[in-house]
């Protein structure tokens, strides 16, 4: 999972450096007053997503595979808690019908 977090920082910070530099140039605009830096970043982050999807798509699904076994295993391990206190629950209702 941490693996692809950083590389999808890395896909961001690489197009944020290419936008940035082309805004400079001036092949694009340069935002709306003082709203440059935002508009950098927001260009950066639309042209960034969809490269990202593409290339980055099996280490998606790896990440995605990683999540899907750790939620398995934390309803694994709430069932088997379930399951002791209700054994624990019933032998203290079985102990107190008996006493």
């Amino acid at each position: 999972m941490l693996r692809y977090t950083l590389m999808r920082l890395g896909i961001f910070v690489g197009c944020l450096v290419v936008v940035w530099g082309l805004v400079y140039a001036g092949v694009f605009p340069r935002g709306l007053g003082s709203s440059n830096g935002m508009w950098i970043i927001l260009l950066s982050l639309v042209i960034s997503a969809p490269i990202s999807f593409v290339a980055l798509r099996g280490e998606r699904d790896r990440a995605s595979a990683q999540i899907v076994q750790r939620v398995d295993r934390m309803k694994a391990n709430l069932e088997a808690s379930r399951s002791q206190e209700d054994g624990a629950d019933d032998a203290a209702r079985a102990q107190g019908q008996t006493s």
